[in-house]
């Protein structure tokens, strides 16, 4: 029998994250720190609003692009948030969470050979993504001793005539990096000057921690060439509720919303009105869940450099990216041995891309009871090195 098979898909590898997870499930007393999800319930306000849609029977397709009440609810967090102006009406798009939003913004504007490049480290669906569509993926590297950042400079090396758009994550997964308005005015000069179009995975914005919040869309000249992804999964603790949003110049929301059309045609109904009453009713949930990340992350930093691991302070998002580098392990050494002989579990940076090599991402959205004990056990693994 032949290879029925696809190339793209031979091409693409295995999640680097499940190969972990998988491994986890078999055994006792492990404290995942490989987890990106928030470990708190969605707040109960979303929930009824799901739960009303329901018993009142809203259980039907909504239009294509949304429901008007959520993309207008949507239009109005980022204008209050970030000062800027979407139209709900065709500069606006509800997706099945903020990876399906990335999924068909990559394929609308990428053609076979196009060249996509990607800041990294980054969440590990963009490069197989690019892929997926015929693209080219292209990294660039984030470096720690830019806090891992985008530069321009950076940006700037890996240009060429085929470089068609720019995928960036801030806050970042895995790095917890963040950038700044001055930062995102560096890289718009570079992105407009080669005109390339820039796609801005914001999902982690609200988890912001020192220093003003902001979106690449501040930026001069980066709005209308900017596909912003933002949603409720991270924010809201939504993550199995699968809903998010994609806000880009009519134009480009027009094509995405034909992919969208096809491979999903709507986001569930009951997470959209679950999402409404988040945006309008949940905001003190929200800040009490990230005003705790943030004494997590404090606490857990600061163990981690305390027993060897240098780790910059990640500045949003939640997770601690420290360095093994020090210790004569790969990433991947040193994240299977300590999950099989201290029983923490973490992801190794390499999975994320070149630029992740020789560190590990630990996500603190676990108790603080875990994350000391976890530390504890890393100082026990480092001293049995």
């Amino acid at each position: 029998m032949r290879d029925f098979i696809s190339a793209r898909t031979h091409r693409i590898p295995p999640s680097g994250i499940r190969k972990f997870f998988d491994i986890v499930q078999e055994m006792d007393d492990v404290i995942s720190l490989g987890v990106g999800e928030p470990d708190y319930a969605t707040p109960w306000v979303a929930c009824e609003a799901g739960i009303a849609s329901v018993e009142q029977g809203q259980t039907s397709y909504t239009s294509n692009r949304g429901l008007p009440e959520l993309r207008t609810e949507a239009s109005r967090y980022l204008t209050r948030r970030f000062g800027v102006d979407y139209h709900p009406e065709d500069e606006m798009l509800i997706t099945t969470g903020a990876s399906e939003a990335l999924d068909i913004a990559i394929r609308a504007v990428t053609d076979p050979g196009d060249e996509i490049l990607i800041a990294d480290p980054s969440y590990v669906s963009y490069g197989p993504g690019v892929m997926l569509s015929g693209g080219v993926p292209v990294r660039v590297p984030c470096r720690m001793e830019d806090a891992f950042r985008l530069t321009p400079d950076a940006l700037m090396e890996k240009i060429t005539p085929k470089s068609k758009a720019v995928i960036c994550n801030f806050p970042n997964n895995p790095t917890g990096g963040v950038m700044s308005r001055e930062d995102y005015r560096g890289i718009a000069d570079v992105i407009c000057d080669h005109d390339l179009l820039l796609i801005s995975d914001e999902i982690y914005t609200e988890m912001t921690y020192d220093g003003e919040m902001t979106s690449a869309v501040q930026a001069d000249g980066l709005q209308e060439r900017t596909i912003l992804i933002n949603g409720f999964s991270k924010s809201y603790a939504m993550t199995g509720w699968r809903v998010a949003y994609l806000c880009a110049p009519k134009e480009l929301c027009d094509a995405i919303l034909k992919i969208h059309q096809y491979v999903m045609l709507s986001a569930p109904t009951m997470s959209q009105y679950a999402a409404v009453g988040a945006l309008k009713n949940a905001d003190h949930d929200r800040e009490e869940m990230v005003t705790e990340y943030q004494m997590r992350r404090n606490l857990f930093v600061r163990g981690l450099n305390r027993v060897g691991l240098t780790c910059h302070l990640p500045r949003g998002a939640f997770y601690a990216f420290p360095s093994i580098k020090d210790f004569g392990l790969s990433d991947v050494e040193f994240a299977e041995r300590l999950l099989k002989e201290q029983h923490v579990a973490v992801v190794p940076g390499s999975v994320f891309g070149p630029s992740g090599d020789g560190h590990l991402r630990c996500a603190y959205a676990v108790s603080r009871e875990d994350l000391r004990e976890s530390v504890r056990r890393i100082e026990a693994f480092i001293a049995s090195l």
